[in-house]
């Protein structure tokens, strides 16, 4: 990556984040208060107390699944629209897989079970608008919002139509050995907070996305055909490959989001659980430049924000902190150009 991409990359997120605070100073004299004092409460009610800090690691651990699952199709030039389908299916995979297990399963063979199958689950799902994106021409956006749409109806029609536990909208709890154990087992400081080994998951997923796009034939394929489809075509890469082995590893990713939700949280797969995640994923990939390393960072960010709108809802309405979420996209999408030129016509070129 060139110098200028280097700091359009790091000048374009802190530009949102600034033009972000600005909004929520305003926001919050407009609301009556004080912004120190509204800033102070937020930051206290989050990285201010360990179960603070537990409650931003756990809404942090799902946008990583889907921040990837956008990211990583971005830089083949595709956009994932579709990871709210992908993360739906990929948790009821892990609900109905988990409890199908005998109840003695083994932790060391029911834990992998579950999340390869909540992977290959939404894998498969995300490779369907691959496909038809390489074989027809599909345009990926279209394809994949409607399959949110048939995901959705499909997990709830199976869900209340065949698994639920009655009277219920979840499923049947998993097996003993397929959950995942909380973070606060480990570190006594985080006790009480939904923070869970999901965690470690996700940021292994991450790293492992560097590694691809960074370190690997494949993802010098994917990186190129993002960049310079004609260039990649000329290469020998093909394309059909590319658009179906990215919107897997999306699929994949956000699949993964079970693993958090239904092995470290509820022990089950409940029906819209899910609350628009796969969307805010897209937000992530944003903020993040779709890098696995931005991802994570920009997924911590955005669960802080949803940690600290609980935090400062006594002082001021909380649809505050969404206002600011949408600020730091608009900003984030506004200023990628605006910093790109002045940084060229800083270095004369």
């Amino acid at each position: 990556m060139s110098r200028l991409e280097w700091r359009a990359t790091l000048l374009s997120p802190a530009l949102a984040l600034a033009v972000a605070m600005l909004a929520g100073h305003l926001l919050v004299l407009l609301a009556g208060e004080t912004p120190r004092v509204v800033f102070a409460a937020l930051l206290q009610g989050t990285w201010g107390t360990p179960y603070g800090v537990g409650q931003v690691l756990f809404k942090a651990t799902p946008l990583i699944f889907t921040g990837l699952a956008v990211a990583i199709p971005f830089r083949a030039g595709l956009f994932n629209i579709g990871a709210e389908g992908q993360v739906v299916l990929g948790a009821l995979a892990a609900g109905l897989i988990g409890a199908a297990l005998p109840v003695g399963t083994p932790w060391l063979l029911a834990v992998p079970l579950v999340i390869v199958g909540a992977a290959l689950v939404g894998g498969a799902w995300g490779a369907v608008p691959g496909a038809l994106k390489a074989r027809f021409g599909a345009h990926e956006v279209i394809t994949t919002i409607m399959l949110n749409f048939v995901a959705l109806a499909l997990a709830n029609y199976l869900v209340a139509g065949w698994f639920a536990v009655p009277e219920t909208l979840h499923t049947a709890p998993i097996v003993e050995g397929a959950r995942l154990s909380r973070l606060g087992d480990w570190f006594g400081a985080l006790h009480g907070s939904a923070a869970n080994t999901a965690l470690l998951l996700a940021l292994a997923v991450a790293a492992g996305a560097w590694w691809l796009l960074f370190r690997t034939g494949a993802g010098y394929e994917i990186r190129t055909a993002g960049l310079n489809p004609d260039a990649a075509r000329y290469g020998g890469t093909s394309m059909m490959r590319v658009s179906v082995l990215a919107m897997a590893l999306a699929g994949a990713c956000a699949g993964l989001v079970g693993s958090n939700f239904v092995q470290g949280y509820k022990t089950y797969y409940e029906d819209g659980f899910s609350g628009g995640i796969g969307f805010m994923g897209i937000a992530v990939a944003l903020l993040g430049r779709n890098h696995p390393v931005g991802v994570v960072l920009a997924a911590l960010l955005f669960g802080t924000l949803s940690q600290g709108a609980l935090a400062i809802n006594a002082l001021v309405p909380k649809e505050i902190v969404e206002i600011l979420q949408a600020v730091i996209i608009l900003a984030v999408v506004a200023s990628n150009q605006e910093v790109r030129a002045a940084l060229r016509r800083e270095g004369g070129g």
